[in-house]
């Protein structure tokens, strides 16, 4: 490998926090300070560089670092070739079409011709022409919103989290374009030693990703209610069932989701199950 694997992470903003958790909870090193720009991961012999998140997908395909988290509408508006290797699962919106409510045009056919206010042109444009529909794309950084009350144009496409901003402003979703969330990507034709480190990093994240929402529940169970206590399980796979030195009883593992464990600890213990305990899962590779 001619130079180490660089990693570019968001240095501010909402995906920045996000970033920086998953990637020190997946065995990285690092102080987020909020000024440093750099930092080297001993561990992964990794560099990793802290930039605006929407400048993170060029810098990939030009070369300068080998993998990036950005939002996935940032890797679209770039339009390089990228390889989406992890979707995280934080930073979720969705990239939308919107008229002022009550106003003509209404619907999406009615904006051919129009002029569409947005941060996103590039994608904004593909996806109106993959329609058949031509509009002019206002390109705008911040408070697109605004854009249809300066008559600077009659609709915007913009990026949408709850969707109370639009309605603050009067506007009335009526397309989406895309749905977003922060991506792990990977620049295409890495070397095999940099394509080794981007799949191992893919396989960590991901383990990590899989992990949060499950839980290692561990439990013993008398012989005689074995079976009825182990079809309670919705685990991610078949239980493990060990013996125990005290006869006449078994240790039963699975992991099952977070969200379950609540709901299961009463109908166990009423099926028999002792010494129940759920433990966090740091990492997870079915």
């Amino acid at each position: 490998m001619s130079r180490r694997f660089r990693l570019a992470l968001p240095s501010k903003g909402r995906l920045h926090e996000p970033a920086l958790d998953l990637v020190r909870a997946a065995g990285f090193e690092l102080e987020g300070n909020g000024r440093a720009l750099y930092a080297h991961c001993s561990q992964w012999d990794v560099e990793v560089l802290f930039a605006r998140a929407e400048d993170m997908p060029a810098w990939a395909v030009d070369g300068a670092v080998e993998a990036a988290v950005a939002g996935r509408d940032q890797v679209a508006e770039g339009g390089g070739a990228l390889d989406e290797l992890v979707a995280l699962g934080f930073g979720r919106c969705s990239l939308q079409v919107a008229v002022p409510n009550g106003a003509a045009p209404a619907v999406l056919a009615d904006l051919d011709g129009r002029r569409v206010a947005t941060s996103h042109p590039r994608v904004t444009a593909e996806f109106f022409a993959g329609r058949g529909m031509r509009v002019e794309t206002v390109a705008v950084r911040g408070s697109v919103e605004l854009a249809p009350r300066l008559d600077a144009a009659e609709a915007v496409c913009d990026l949408v989290q709850s969707g109370e901003t639009l309605r603050q402003n009067g506007l009335l979703p009526i397309a989406t374009v895309l749905e977003s969330e922060a991506v792990l990507v990977a620049r295409r034709g890495l070397e095999p030693a940099q394509q080794r480190v981007a799949d191992e990093l893919a396989t960590v994240v991901r383990s990590v990703i899989d992990a949060r929402s499950r839980r290692y529940l561990m439990l013993n169970a008398p012989d005689g209610s074995l079976d009825q206590i182990v079809g309670l399980l919705p685990g991610l796979d078949s239980p493990t069932v060990l013996p125990l030195a005290r006869p006449g009883w078994h240790s039963v593992h699975a992991v099952v989701e977070q969200r379950q464990v609540m709901e299961l600890l009463e109908p166990l213990r009423a099926a028999g199950a002792r010494s129940l305990l759920v433990l966090p899962i740091h990492h997870l590779i079915p």
